[in-house]
């Protein structure tokens, strides 16, 4: 019995190679996405195409990273898409300095207040609506779903109040390289969405907050009991989700020389999807800034490689709702093999 303990003992940790892929299974996925439609389609792999998938998932990218705090803590936000359409109608107000010139174009468009404060003012609706939400949710004790499920219809409604329905387009060049500049050759969104992502990797990793967000969303009644603020480690997830909508929307905006009321129609999906096929639990406390990107990427890839090859954007959403329901039950899989 002596023997076998030993020689057990020698062999070392074995390697369960299931249990390895489904804790990478999105890196995996994407470098075969990556390779499939590099032979498929020969246009796939071109820099400019490139370059324009980074810029495409920027802006649903810089929200998944606010919506990671917030489903890290066991909570979801379903209002992102309402958020972005509010606070990119309220940043381009400002811009424009009135909905009197809102079709403003050319020099005419330079009337209105500095670029500055039209960003200001899209982050603070945006981490506006998430204090709002927050708030009930801490408070009010109405469960995440519901608050923000409300929230999305509230803040669409209040999107299509504030502008009568209609867009608000047609942007100063300071305000539209924010969206269609470069530094060099790399587009601003996507450094932009680059240092966000090593900003929130560094808050989650290697500070006192981040550990609480872990810690709120494993244990909620343990993280209270050994002190943490429960409430305010919640409402502060919603606050950084909102606040990153205000910033996605602005460079939204930005980019397309337009903000609407219509605009983030449906981006809820992308967003949760692309936390979820990160390897972040629907259930809290694990998951990583690093997945999220890679999820981000995952579906970006996935939807420009599809269009390329001129699959319908029905068909695109079906894939992408398969792959979202699949990377649930792998996270579920390997939770169970691991409690085994």
């Amino acid at each position: 019995m002596t023997i076998q303990n030993r020689s057990r003992g020698t062999a070392g940790p074995r390697i369960d190679p299931v249990d390895l892929v489904s804790r990478h299974s999105a890196p995996i996925f994407l470098v075969l996405l990556i390779v499939a439609f590099a032979v498929l389609e020969p246009r796939f792999l071109h820099p400019l195409n490139v370059l324009n998938v980074f810029r495409q998932v920027s802006i649903s990218g810089l929200i998944a990273i606010g919506m990671t705090f917030v489903i890290l803590t066991a909570g979801i936000d379903l209002s992102v898409g309402a958020i972005v359409a509010l606070a990119g109608l309220v940043g381009a107000y400002v811009a424009k300095g009135g909905l009197e010139s809102r079709f403003a174009i050319g020099t005419a468009a330079d009337t209105g207040n500095p670029v500055i404060l039209a960003f200001l003012a899209a982050l603070a609706v945006g981490a506006a609506c998430g204090v709002l939400q927050g708030l009930a949710i801490t408070r009010l004790r109405v469960p995440p779903f519901v608050v923000t499920l409300g929230g999305m219809t509230a803040f669409r409604g209040a999107a299509l109040l504030f502008s009568g329905g209609g867009p608000i387009s047609g942007f100063s060049p300071d305000y539209g390289w924010w969206g269609q500049g470069r530094i060099g050759s790399i587009p601003v969104p996507v450094i932009i969405f680059v240092a966000a992502a090593i900003v929130a990797h560094i808050v989650l990793r290697h500070t006192r907050f981040g550990l609480h967000v872990y810690a709120v969303g494993g244990n909620a009644q343990a993280a209270e009991a050994n002190g943490i603020p429960v409430r305010r480690v919640t409402l502060a997830a919603y606050v950084i989700v909102g606040a990153m909508c205000g910033l996605a929307t602005f460079l939204l905006s930005a980019r397309l020389n337009s903000a609407e009321a219509v605009a983030g129609m449906g981006l809820e999906l992308d967003v949760i999807a692309a936390v979820v096929i990160g390897g972040t639990s629907l259930f809290g406390g694990v998951g990583t800034i690093f997945g999220t990107v890679v999820g981000a990427l995952l579906i970006g890839v996935l939807r420009n490689g599809l269009v390329l090859m001129n699959v319908s954007s029905f068909v695109q959403q079906i894939v992408i709702g398969l792959i979202l329901v699949a990377a649930v039950a792998i996270d579920q899989y390997a939770a169970a093999r691991s409690k085994a």
